[in-house]
């Protein structure tokens, strides 16, 4: 061979070596490397191995969770664990009789709707879940045959705990998609009948005003900042959704890598194999739950001759009928069928919402029709999926207009070397214009809007009532995306929770439909704290990684915006007579009012005062705000209004007074330490946590009712937090993850604390192994390698 051939070919094989190597050793199935607080590092050569990975730790940490969760989706919840009872943890479908999840997951995730979704899918995703579910069945049948890892699993046993495929994850998927819409009325439609007088009539107040979930604590903070900020090129993101501790949409925290194509860290929900939050090495990003309504009602008018018949146009229609049959289990262990008949009609299923009001029943002239316009949006995951390797900022934007698949959330963005931060709510939204809910009202529909002005109740008599089809529309009946809340600054752009309208308050985004939250509307305590901290922050820019350290202080700095706005004021009033009558009782208020006077104000785990103070202000808050306040909301101050509580109002020192009452009867001291009260057991330890409730004005939740309990599995508080940056290396994360991967990490035990929760406790920021040679030096590093294809 000639010398420069040769030497030629020897150049190429070392350039190849050295590629090979900067990439990593050759991948033959997948790689798991836990690293420090058990998070486990996947890498594998495609995403079929990928997903084995990713099913195989989440089964590692919750096999019990995830195999209620695929009983449940499957809709087999009465088979197993009888048909009157219900979920013993919250999740986004609530906490619905086991038979009614049946009916409602068998009769609308069944094999047509999953099969429509496997053809919307691109082919990464399906191999990911096909993966999924080889992973998982892979660590059950290794679990049962016995061994340490079999020990933890208290439910490896259970005749419900079985093997899963591919359209297991599918359904997982679809329960996620319609959080927002059919899942908050299951009991309403499953037990839908024709002018079935309702049993018990209640309160049309009683509508839900969280847009996910049945758990009023829902929602999350988020604060993305530009190079206004930092004083650079560079942006910073913070994320902190206040979600489940417990049950199957519990969030897991996981880093996926498929050398040279996908390189992304960050937390997904149990049973999904992609990142839902987190970042890459180019962008990072966050979600909150949005204000938009996802779904809207139509105003059937019935057929007098049929209450199963309705008329559009003048034209008697038949509803829908599907026959949908479930399995359940009897005490004495035989198993029986029970079938029922679910309606719809061209506008969607029929609900009964009798039991909140009489006039919005099933009645002999009208009924209710509920579309959901996520029950065909197929493109959540895919959308997931190419924010996984999404490469700039640019990139990210464009995907989430192109794909207009955010279920129920806004999303705020930043990107590596660019100045800007995005905050959209950009996703499947009706397309219900103001001026077609004003053509298409009905006297049933006007007096909804006194309870809810933003969920769209149409004349479902008229065809042209149905949500808008606009040319070029992704999905029939969405509200283009030229529609939707977009902002792009400099500076900084916010959300918790409230709608897109004060995303900065430099630039309030205002003219859009109204059922996409509203404007011009009070923002809740919380809000005006985030505005807060944000504006705190981003007031003396020097670099990002110094504005990271700073945000990482403040967010979880536990600041009573209730109480810095107006306990002096409150305790003026409420305190001017130490004695106050309730209920024909003399009460003393003042050893309350002197512990609240001496309380800084901050819930820290020694604080003395914060419960007092949390538990008279949740009194509080019960008064209706234009009676409370002395000064209403005022768009044009919105981070300074409402204010001045009538402190003179004798209800505020009887809210004093019954507080006092609760805590004598609880044996509880007026001075006693949070941390005595507010706490999660973890192993062996009780770990105080800072922190309180939403409606108090803590920026970071930890709440979990009247803090009788500790904050357990069934918490809606702190989930995954997150802090990014970019320096010159690439991605800088910090994280914590309040609830541990594990599903026993918040349970009692003889152990020692989860290393996650106890951290979370502390507020001990990790910063988070991204880089391979961050990973190779982590002190709790531990590799696995599985083989795949066999």
């Amino acid at each position: 061979m000639h010398a420069s051939i040769r030497g030629a070919l020897i150049g190429a094989l070392a350039l190849l070596i050295t590629s090979a190597q900067a990439r990593g050793p050759a991948l033959a199935g997948v790689e798991i490397r836990r690293t420090s607080d058990d998070i486990p590092h996947l890498r594998a050569a495609n995403w079929r191995d990928l997903g084995t990975g990713i099913g195989y730790v989440q089964a590692q940490d919750a096999l019990c969770t995830l195999a209620e969760g695929f009983v449940t989706w499957r809709g087999e919840r009465s088979l197993f664990f009888g048909a009157e009872a219900r979920p013993a943890h919250h999740s986004t479908f609530g906490k619905p009789l086991n038979l009614e999840l049946d009916f409602f997951f068998r009769g609308f995730a069944d094999d047509a709707t999953i099969a429509r979704a496997r053809a919307a899918q691109p082919r990464d995703l399906l191999d990911a879940a096909d993966g999924f579910a080889r992973g998982y069945n892979r660590y059950l049948a290794e679990a049962r045959r016995g061994g340490t890892a079999a020990a933890r699993q208290a439910c490896i046993d259970e005749p419900w705990v079985r093997e899963i495929n591919a359209d297991d994850i599918l359904r997982r998927f679809y329960a996620a998609q319609v959080a927002a819409g059919w899942s908050r009325f299951i009991p309403e439609i499953v037990n839908a009948r024709p002018a079935a007088p309702s049993a018990a009539v209640g309160d049309a107040t009683r509508w839900p005003r969280q847009q996910v979930g049945d758990h009023p604590a829902l929602g999350s903070n988020m604060l993305a900042f530009g190079r206004a900020a930092t004083g650079e090129s560079g942006s910073v993101l913070f994320g902190n959704p206040h979600w489940y501790w417990g049950g199957p949409d519990r969030f897991y925290q996981m880093h996926l890598t498929i050398p040279g194509r996908v390189d992304v860290a960050g937390v997904a929900f149990l049973g999904v194999p992609l990142v839902m939050i987190g970042f890459n090495d180019r962008i990072a990003w966050s979600h909150t739950v949005s204000a938009a309504r996802r779904f809207g009602l139509f105003d059937l008018t019935l057929d007098p001759a049929d209450p199963t018949r309705y008329l559009v146009d003048g034209r008697s229609e038949p509803m829908q009928r599907r026959e949908v049959t479930v399995d359940t289990r009897a005490a004495d262990g035989s198993v029986q069928r029970v079938t029922r008949t679910l309606y719809g009609s061209r506008f969607g299923p029929i609900v009964d919402l009798g039991k909140r009001a009489a006039p919005f029943g099933w009645g002999t002239a009208h009924a209710i029709a509920m579309r959901d316009v996520n029950g065909e949006n197929f493109r959540v995951f895919r959308t997931f999926l190419a924010w996984n390797q999404a490469r700039s900022l640019d990139d990210f934007i464009a995907i989430q207009k192109r794909e207009d698949g955010m279920p129920w959330v806004n999303t705020a963005a930043i990107g590596r070397g660019d100045g800007r931060a995005w905050l959209g709510d950009v996703g499947a939204v009706p397309n219900v214009p103001d001026e077609l809910r004003a053509a298409c009202s009905t006297p049933l529909a006007q007096g909804f809007a006194g309870v809810d002005p933003v969920t769209p109740f149409l004349d479902g008599s008229r065809a042209a009532c149905d949500w808008r089809s606009d040319a070029g529309a992704v999905q029939p009946g969405t509200m283009p995306v030229s529609q939707m809340p977009g902002l792009l600054r400099e500076d900084y752009v916010a959300n918790m929770n409230d709608s897109y309208w004060l995303s900065n308050p430099k630039q309030p985004l205002e003219g859009f439909a109204k059922v996409l939250g509203g404007e011009r509307q009070a923002l809740s305590l919380r809000g005006r704290l985030g505005h807060r901290i944000a504006q705190e922050l981003s007031g003396r820019p020097d670099s990002a990684e110094a504005l990271s350290r700073r945000v990482r202080q403040a967010v979880l700095l536990p600041r009573a915006l209730s109480a810095e706005l107006f306990k002096g004021e409150l305790l003026a009033g409420a305190c001017a007579q130490p004695r106050v009558v309730l209920a024909g009782r003399e009460v003393d208020v003042g050893p309350a009012c002197e512990v609240l006077a001496r309380w800084p104000d901050r819930a820290d785990a020694d604080a003395r005062g914060a419960l007092l103070w949390d538990a008279f202000w949740t009194r509080l808050d019960e008064l209706p705000p234009d009676e409370f306040f002395g000064v209403p909301f005022a768009a044009e101050e919105p981070l300074a209004t409402p204010r001045a509580p009538k402190a003179g109002d004798p209800r505020v020192a009887q809210a004093l007074a019954a507080t006092v009452v609760a805590f004598g009867e609880r044996g509880w001291a007026l001075d006693a330490p949070l941390g005595s009260r507010r706490f999660v057991q973890s192993g062996r330890e009780r770990l105080a946590l800072t922190g309180g409730c939403h409606v108090v004005g803590y920026f970071n939740v930890a709440c979990d009712g009247d803090d009788t309990h500790p904050i357990g599995a069934d918490a809606v508080a702190d989930t995954y937090l997150q802090v990014v940056h970019f320096g010159p290396q690439g991605v800088v994360a910090h994280t914590l993850l309040a609830h541990g991967e594990g599903e026993t990490a918040i349970v009692a035990g003889e152990g020692p604390a989860d290393a996650s929760v106890a951290r979370y406790a502390r507020h001990d920021w990790l910063r988070f192994p991204f880089r391979e040679d961050e990973i190779a030096r982590d002190p709790k590093l531990r590799t696995t390698r599985l083989r795949t294809g066999l």
